[in-house]
């Protein structure tokens, strides 16, 4: 690391003693990492981190650290919520410096909220880092732009969480009126019900046609992407060996990857970003 860029990171907040930091570590690639969160591994001596964060961006921190696994995967057994932040708690009580690191950013679908609202409750201390979210840095490893001018004025992000792969979805999220906006919909977690939201994507007016694709494992050396239609969508992902993490992305902003890789093919490759 040249001089510049050793000053650049000296000159980063400084990790105090009974403080939290809570730091997106982006959709997998090392490289995408902004330097708080660098310099928030390096200062760390507690680094309580999510399944999704990639063993070589754990790698980069403070290698006394104690890291601790608060991963949280569908259908897997995982440390609760609750007791999450009871462990941010107890660390920095203990006088810990304490990253809570997690995939993608803290804000968007990873609960960031509910942590710093018992950090602050308990008058613990606490910085957030944003991270690229899997919505964005996802979709440029697999070469679909978030927005396209003349495309899409707007990008919605949902999660398929907690839906329920029966007659209607069940939850919050009105799948069909979102279907209506006719824009682009970038849905996190929706793997296990990908059949119901297609359904009630397709009842809510979107065409058959609509272009569709699923990112596995987006910007990490294991990397897959399916580009479908909506209707098509679930009997091609079940075909296609495709497992989580994934996201799924529905509109014509998906049409952009075909035609890059029409005019360099070679991108297919590229697209996929691997860290050394």
């Amino acid at each position: 690391m040249n001089q510049p860029a050793q000053a650049l990171l000296a000159q980063m907040p400084q990790l105090q003693p009974g403080h939290v930091w809570l730091a997106g570590a982006g959709p997998g690639d090392p490289g995408l990492l902004t330097l708080h969160a660098l310099s928030g591994l390096q200062q760390a001596d507690a680094i309580v981190h999510d399944a999704l964060v990639d063993p070589r961006i754990l790698g980069l921190g403070n290698p006394d650290a104690e890291r601790i696994f608060a991963g949280k995967r569908g259908g897997k057994p995982s440390m609760e919520q609750a007791d999450i932040t009871a462990t941010l708690v107890v660390l920095a009580r203990a006088g810990r410096r304490v990253l809570r690191l997690k995939g993608g950013d803290p804000y968007v679908f990873g609960r960031g909220g509910e942590e710093v609202l018992v950090l602050a409750e308990q008058g613990i201390p606490f910085r957030v880092i944003p991270g690229i979210t899997a919505g964005i840095g996802g979709l440029a490893a697999a070469l679909i732009p978030a927005t396209l001018r003349g495309v899409n004025q707007a990008v919605v992000f949902a999660t398929g969480h907690g839906a329920e792969d029966g007659e209607h979805i069940a939850g919050s999220v009105d799948w069909q009126g979102l279907a209506r906006l006719g824009q682009p919909i970038v849905i996190y977690m929706a793997i296990t019900h990908v059949a119901a939201i297609t359904r009630e994507l397709l009842a809510g007016g979107l065409a058959a046609n609509t272009p569709a694709a699923v990112i596995q494992s987006a910007s990490t050396p294991k990397q897959r992407v399916l580009v479908s239609t909506l209707a098509a969508l679930p009997a091609d992902f079940a075909a296609s060996g495709l497992g989580t993490p994934a996201l799924i992305v529905v509109g014509g902003i998906v049409t952009m990857r075909e035609r890059l890789l029409q005019l360099l093919p070679e991108l297919a490759e590229a697209a996929v970003w691997r860290a050394p």
